[in-house]
């Protein structure tokens, strides 16, 4: 054995040598000394080369990585589908167990066991799946009943619809001829590039429109497969959520210290208030807008009032645009049925204006609350960034996404302020100009000082020489 008198000595034999002899059971094995420092620079040339192998097949091997993703994401929908309704179904399990199941043990002295659990979780999800295969009957007769004759009315009557507007283009030009010759010097202007592009992209693609609708229909049938099994996946999930739940945590606290793992899972169930709440809020909100739309537009007689109730109340999903998306083709459809008389179209869109104005400042605060706890600019913000990013699915996850974010950035801010003993509240710092050891200065605009009125001319009373 070597002696070796400081720790540096030791710390310089220890560099120099890269294999030790392990003494005791496995006395005569060599093991590589991780702590010394050649091995440590190895180890750290190879993982930085492994990562920029990976860059470099990632940036040019961009497309069979997102073809392997995807074909890997396809096996896994099901499963995927069953998660989603598992926890979109989630609140309606515990409303039913806790809300009126477990009360009703107690009422009937049932004694609380395992077995009473069970049982309750049994019953539970049992009228949970009937209430979602009620709603999707409900959706399902609305739809073969009203919604899909008044398309099929649409198609047949599509060349009455083009007469219409024909009739009302013709009457409208004759009115005022000024229009009439510029619209008829765009037509003869744009006719032929018209025609050209029929001719060679329209027809051309055709069948290739017949393959994408065909595969559209089966990849249909594929998607209906994948949520019944998805649903099947969702009861498994459901009977023992709270076991998956108690994994996850025993996983966290397991990698991560325990302030770290508590702060996580704090977070997560934050993500969770966040998203429940907006998401169930938002689809009752949009029922009974879509509703109410209904009645009115049955009222007022408005055409194919069920088409325009159901778009209405499906775009009003999205928050702040949802209304305008879904009003602008509704209102379209109403003015094309009878373009001779265009108040009908005018009604509806005052109609839906006012639902509109209920919704945003009525109905859907006592439903949603504050459930995000962003401003107006923030939900703007957030829908069109994801909107631009994920289409029409960002423009409804984007906003509760967001707010995850905008509260996790404003947990940070607070946190590093408390550290520096400064104030949380942000109305605190709308006037500061500057902050030293004394405390907070304001800061005045120049606009905000008040001016001095200037003092006039007075004659100078001394004699001056002549």
């Amino acid at each position: 054995m070597k002696n070796y008198t400081t720790e540096d000595e030791s710390n310089k034999a220890a560099d120099k040598d890269i294999f030790s002899k392990n003494e005791g059971e496995n006395k005569g094995v060599f093991r590589i000394n991780i702590n010394n420092k050649y091995v440590l620079w190895g180890i750290t040339a190879f993982l930085v080369f492994a990562a920029a192998m990976l860059l470099y097949y990632i940036m040019f091997n961009g497309s069979n990585i997102r073809a392997v993703f995807m074909s890997f994401l396809d096996i896994l929908m099901p499963i995927l589908f069953g998660l989603i309704m598992a926890y979109l179904l989630t609140p309606v399990l515990n409303f039913i167990e806790y809300r009126i199941l477990i009360p009703l043990a107690d009422r009937l002295g049932i004694k609380a066991s395992d077995k009473r659990r069970s049982i309750i979780r049994i019953l539970g999800i049992i009228v949970t799946a009937l209430l979602f295969f009620l709603l999707i009957y409900s959706l399902a007769a609305m739809l073969l009943s009203q919604i899909v004759p008044n398309i099929i009315n649409i198609v047949s009557n599509f060349d009455t619809y083009i007469n219409n507007i024909t009739k009302w283009l013709t009457k409208l030009l004759d009115d005022n001829p000024e229009l009439s010759s510029n619209v008829t010097y765009m037509i003869d202007r744009y006719s032929g590039e018209l025609e050209e592009w029929i001719n060679t992209s329209v027809i051309a693609r055709t069948s290739g429109i017949i393959k994408s609708v065909s595969l559209s229909a089966i990849s249909g049938i594929m998607v209906l497969w994948d949520f019944i099994i998805g649903f099947v996946i969702s009861i498994y999930v459901l009977a023992s959520k709270e076991k998956f739940a108690g994994q996850a945590k025993k996983i966290v606290y397991s990698i991560f210290p325990k302030s770290v793992a508590n702060n996580i899972i704090s977070d997560f169930r934050f993500t969770h208030k966040t998203f429940i709440g907006f998401i169930s809020g938002k689809v009752v909100d949009s029922i009974i807008i879509g509703m109410i739309c209904f009645i009115g537009t049955t009222l007022m007689q408005t055409p194919y009032a069920a088409l325009v109730s159901t778009v209405i109340g499906v775009t009003n999903i999205i928050p702040f645009f949802g209304p305008f998306i879904g009003a602008v083709p509704s209102a379209i459809l109403v003015f094309v049925v009878d373009p001779s008389h265009p108040l009908n179209c005018v009604y509806f869109v005052l109609f839906i204006l006012l639902l509109q104005q209920f919704d945003g400042n009525i109905l859907g605060p006592r439903i949603l609350g504050n459930s995000t706890g962003l401003a107006g600019f923030w939900i703007i913000f957030s829908i069109t960034l994801f909107g631009g990013c994920f289409g029409i699915t960002g423009m409804i996850v984007g906003v509760p996404i967001f707010a995850v974010f905008y509260s996790a950035v404003k947990s940070l801010v607070n946190a590093a302020l408390a550290r520096k003993n400064m104030p949380l509240d942000t109305s605190e710092y709308i006037d500061v100009g500057y902050v030293d050891d004394e405390g907070f200065h304001e800061y005045i605009p120049e606009y905000r000082l008040k001016k001095e009125p200037k003092a006039k001319n007075k004659p100078d009373n001394k004699e001056h020489d002549s």
